[in-house]
């Protein structure tokens, strides 16, 4: 692992920090260790939450420029797209902590996160438009997680917004003063991962069919998780058990 990606497991939280400040850019190379680690971590099964976040002043102000060129965007895309549906499609919830400029690429990433903390002054945008392309990503992942109008303004618009504006959108779902935004999402994280890690992952996993299959047929397998999978846990049963005995669970993560 190179210095581009810090990685560390505390307390059932596993911790992904991009580590190239000041900007910390997003190359092929960080975008591939971004993956590598989500994979790690989730394939941890003490690892209950990941916290995504950046060292330095600003979260991150986009991918390489240098490779969106021909025929560099032609490798550099896919694997992009690639790397967003690893969070996106993380086993166990991501927080993401952002600070600073958070645009482009970088926005992105943070979009595909589960939950999102901002800095009071973070600033947050998809400026791609500016330059003749466009977001890929955003282009999915915007109008899932704010208003048609809104998702329209921020790609097509290409002017930022404020980390107000953000949370006024339901983009985000906290906006903490700067020093503070890292412990706030790590107790986030941290009260996510307090509970049943077996539990945790077939949760994320019955919503994210929900919301890639509508809700009819996300209900059905909701239930089909639930009963098939969810209840064969022995968390499951320890969580019940438990709370029928009056006393706190004790799990086992399976």
């Amino acid at each position: 692992m190179s210095s581009d990606i810090r990685v560390a497991v505390v307390d059932g939280v596993g911790r992904l920090t991009l580590d190239h400040p000041p900007l910390n850019i997003l190359t092929r190379q960080a975008m591939r260790e971004l993956r590598e680690t989500v994979a790690a971590l989730e394939g941890d099964p003490e690892v209950r939450a990941i916290l995504l976040g950046a060292e330095g002043k600003h979260f991150s102000a986009g991918a390489d420029v240098a490779e969106h060129l021909p025929p560099e965007y032609q490798v550099l895309i896919p694997e992009f797209l690639d790397t967003v549906r690893a969070i996106r499609g993380a086993a166990v919830p991501v927080i993401a902590a952002v600070q600073g400029r958070c645009l482009g690429a970088g926005f992105e990433l943070v979009l595909a996160a589960d939950m999102i903390v901002v800095a009071e002054d973070a600033v947050l945008g998809q400026p791609e438009i500016q330059l003749g392309v466009l977001p890929p990503a955003a282009c999915a992942l915007l109008p899932a997680r704010c208003a048609w109008g809104t998702a329209i303004e921020i790609v097509l618009g290409g002017d930022p917004i404020t980390a107000q504006d953000a949370y006024r959108a339901g983009l985000v779902q906290r906006v903490v003063p700067g020093e503070a935004v890292v412990d706030e999402a790590l107790a986030l994280a941290r009260r996510l991962a307090r509970h049943s890690g077996a539990v945790i992952r077939l949760g994320k996993k019955a919503m994210l069919e929900a919301a890639s299959t509508g809700v009819v047929r996300g209900l059905e397998r909701a239930g089909e998780i639930y009963l098939d999978e969810l209840m064969a846990t022995e968390d499951a049963l320890e969580g019940l058990e438990a709370f029928g005995e009056k006393r706190s669970p004790v799990w086992r993560h399976r």
